[in-house]
């Protein structure tokens, strides 16, 4: 017998002395403290972390994972080139009874925007509506706008939307994204349901 031969039936030997022993202790004592260790849910969201909670149609609910207490939640959709490649972030969020505005309006845009040309949205076939950007950061470039209960009615009436927008690197030109409305009324209904109150 080789000395690698030799090694090799010693390990084996070992290994199935230690699980002959593990076999022995969890059927004579099957309440032993023997570890059986614990699963690991590697996907799943951890504090500070967004994520999906419920889809709506083309909407869903992105809320923020917490330690503990009710988690802030916006309706979310993401908007993407010809091509097929995610280009802007839509994000509505209901706000408080009283004031003139019903929801608020976040959309981020490619760094490489043309600011001074603003966001143009148009619902269907309404008037188009224009907004200025308030900042950039290293995720994009923000516009940030009130909605009254009139357009929150006509995201639900409608169909679809456009969002314009122009690049810097070719201001003669404009990007027109289509944004769908396709369960926004139920989605937007379950984050006013979200909303402290």
């Amino acid at each position: 017998m080789t000395i690698t031969s030799f090694k090799t039936l010693t390990i084996a030997a070992a290994m199935l002395s230690a699980t002959a022993g593990l076999a022995q202790e969890t059927t004579t004592a099957p309440d032993t403290t023997t570890d059986l260790g614990e699963p690991v849910q590697t996907d799943a969201p951890q504090p500070g972390q967004q994520y999906i909670r419920e889809t709506y149609g083309d909407w869903g609910l992105r809320c923020l994972r917490v330690e503990e207490g009710p988690e802030p939640c916006q309706l979310y959709q993401l908007l993407l080139n010809e091509e097929g490649s995610p280009l802007v972030e839509v994000l509505i969020i209901p706000l408080p009874a009283g004031g003139e505005a019903v929801a608020g309006a976040t959309v981020v845009v490619p760094l490489e925007t043309q600011l001074t040309e603003q966001l143009i949205l148009t619902i269907d076939e309404s008037d188009a509506r224009r907004y200025p950007f308030d900042f950039c950061t290293q995720a994009g470039c923000v516009a940030r706008f009130g909605m009254s209960q009139g357009q929150i009615d006509q995201f639900k009436r409608g169909a679809s939307g456009t969002l314009r927008i122009v690049p810097a690197a070719a201001p003669d030109q404009e990007v027109v994204l289509s944004m769908s409305l396709t369960g926004f009324t139920a989605g937007f209904d379950a984050t006013t349901a979200e909303q402290p109150q």
